[in-house]
């Protein structure tokens, strides 16, 4: 049986108890559908041993080899993972293009009496369908980004409107990246290809007819790119500049960049990567800064004699700014702030 993909907005509720992804581990690690695991059935060493086959010997005895290794590696998931399921279970299961791989496993399930079957088409369907909503259809909510100079709590404030309710959309929490040279996070970031998944998930599950809010970026979030047709939404997009006094943002991006500032040889390496933008007395200042753990003072200096200009130029051509003065970045700052903008959307 295959079964064919909806939209994007329903495969949070696809009729199955699982979603098996048979691909190796790489294959899995770089993308894969929303709630799959992963049950390979030929591991990365095994694909890459029959592919060389298949193209340098001959497909037929690749394809020997191969189902013994598929019908090998899947009976050792019946024996551990797949024991414990009853005989009422639905699993739904893919490969790269819902071929062999896919077909051979679910054939195997089927026979045990489970109600399984392959997604047509296998990932590259459901790749095309993220491709779809991210780089064909128009962005459909209203959006309003949150602008403001480093270290001024977007992210924080973001996360307060997330719990009253507003729409948002975390761009860095999905990139797993602050968005800066300094923005780099432990774990790396995601694959393009997962950063569109996850990106695609939260889109779905937007309502339309109210506003998001999104942090204000780049076209890029570290090495990540933000998609076309999002990306034209926020470029159009009316903006809400927090205004916070420099020592409250040195203050809260010192504790927000704790992982940076406990990790000395890093944040020095990042520090000299300045040296194409400012002289060396000004590099050696603020590693001066760094060395001596004086981490606000630092703050304050990178922001003031680099950031903040550069974030002025950036929205020098935007008209559309609405002003929010913050005097701290503390909880009741964030939250008084997160409260007018809530009542700003409504």
């Amino acid at each position: 049986m295959r079964y064919t993909l909806p939209p994007v907005a329903g495969l949070s509720t696809l009729p199955f108890d699982a979603i098996i992804d048979v691909r190796s581990p790489s294959e899995f690690a770089e993308d894969h559908m929303p709630g799959a695991i992963n049950l390979p059935v030929l591991s990365d060493k095994e694909r890459a041993t029959v592919g060389t086959i298949y193209v340098q010997d001959s497909p037929f005895k690749a394809r020997k080899i191969g189902a013994a290794l598929v019908a090998r590696n899947a009976a050792h998931h019946l024996e551990h993972g797949l024991m414990g399921m009853d005989g009422g279970w639905k699993p739904l299961v893919y490969c790269w293009r819902g071929g062999q791989r896919s077909g051979s496993f679910t054939t195997i399930l089927r026979q045990v009496g489970w109600r399984a079957e392959v997604v047509e088409g296998g990932y590259k369907a459901y790749r095309r369908l993220v491709r779809q909503a991210l780089y064909n259809e128009p962005f459909a909510p209203s959006v309003m980004l949150l602008d403001g100079n480093t270290g001024s709590a977007k992210t924080d404030i973001l996360a307060a409107l997330r719990a009253r309710g507003v729409q948002v959309i975390d761009l860095e929490g999905l990139a797993n990246h602050r968005g800066s040279l300094f923005g780099a996070r432990a774990g790396g970031q995601p694959s393009q290809k997962a950063f569109e998944s996850a990106l695609a998930q939260v889109m779905a599950g937007l309502d339309p007819l109210r506003p998001v809010v999104i942090e204000a970026e780049s076209s890029k979030i570290g090495r990540l790119v933000v998609p076309p047709m999002l990306w034209a939404a926020m470029r159009a997009a009316p903006r809400l500049e927090i205004q916070a006094p420099l020592a409250a943002r040195a203050r809260f991006l010192a504790a927000a960049y704790s992982d940076i500032v406990e990790d000395k040889a890093r944040l020095l390496e990042t520090l000299d990567k300045l040296r194409t933008y400012h002289a060396a007395e000004t590099i050696a200042q603020w590693s001066k800064l760094a060395e001596s753990g004086e981490m606000e003072a630092l703050a304050a200096a990178l922001m003031s004699e680099h950031y903040d200009s550069r974030y002025g130029k950036a929205r020098a051509d935007k008209t559309k700014v609405t002003p929010l003065p913050v005097a701290g970045l503390g909880a009741a700052g964030i939250e008084a702030v997160a409260a007018q903008i809530d009542a700003l959307l409504a």
